[in-house]
């Protein structure tokens, strides 16, 4: 479902360095950073949040925009009104990689996954949790690489490939468990995890 009319704005991200356990699975390729973006769509230019990112835009603030434009995707999000929330990430995305602020680029990348597979696109949020993966790794940050593996499993689970699932779960324990990340984290990869146990308990009824 790649390239879905639903998402209206091409990905400014790149995928930097190389996580083999997942590319190698997706055989994903790299991404060109795109080095301008695209006007805001006039239906998302309105509004207290847009006017402090178009505020923030103008002036060249890569910082308060990318804020601005995270916030606003958390809004869009929480409404479940999904085209615009995904601009918006896009657009944070962007922003931090302009501010070389690797792990909030790392963040808006994930977040772009999670607003695509809550969607019901999870084919296409798996590229964006592969960026997020990688950056987190280049950056050494285990925790943030733990989410996105939990994603990109999560992902994978709607897609039917429970093997791969698990396979993404354990990795997630790994990495949150060496970084010291909430229970509930962890927990989550746990579940994520079992499924393959919870499929062969109700196939054996």
């Amino acid at each position: 479902m790649e390239g879905n009319p639903l998402w209206g704005e091409a990905p400014p991200g790149r995928l930097a360095g190389a996580w083999h356990r997942i590319r190698a699975a997706f055989r994903m390729g790299d991404k060109q950073t795109a080095e301008t973006l695209p006007r805001l769509p006039l239906a998302l230019r309105r509004g207290e949040l847009a006017a402090s990112y178009l505020g923030a835009e103008a002036d060249g603030d890569h910082r308060r925009a990318a804020a601005a434009a995270i916030a606003a995707a958390d809004s869009a999000g929480a409404r479940r009104d999904w085209w615009p929330a995904d601009i918006w990430a896009h657009r944070a995305l962007w922003h931090f990689e302009q501010a070389e602020m690797t792990l909030q680029a790392a963040r808006a990348a994930r977040r772009i996954g999670e607003i695509r597979t809550l969607a019901g696109d999870p084919a296409s949020a798996r590229r964006y949790y592969a960026e997020a993966i990688s950056e987190a790794r280049d950056i050494g940050a285990e925790r943030e690489e733990g989410l996105a593996a939990l994603g990109m499993g999560r992902a994978q689970l709607q897609l039917g490939d429970v093997t791969t699932a698990r396979r993404l779960a354990q990795i997630s324990i790994d990495l949150l468990q060496r970084a010291g990340a909430p229970p509930e984290e962890e927990e989550a990869a746990l579940r994520l995890r079992g499924v393959e146990k919870t499929v062969d308990a109700e196939g054996e009824r």
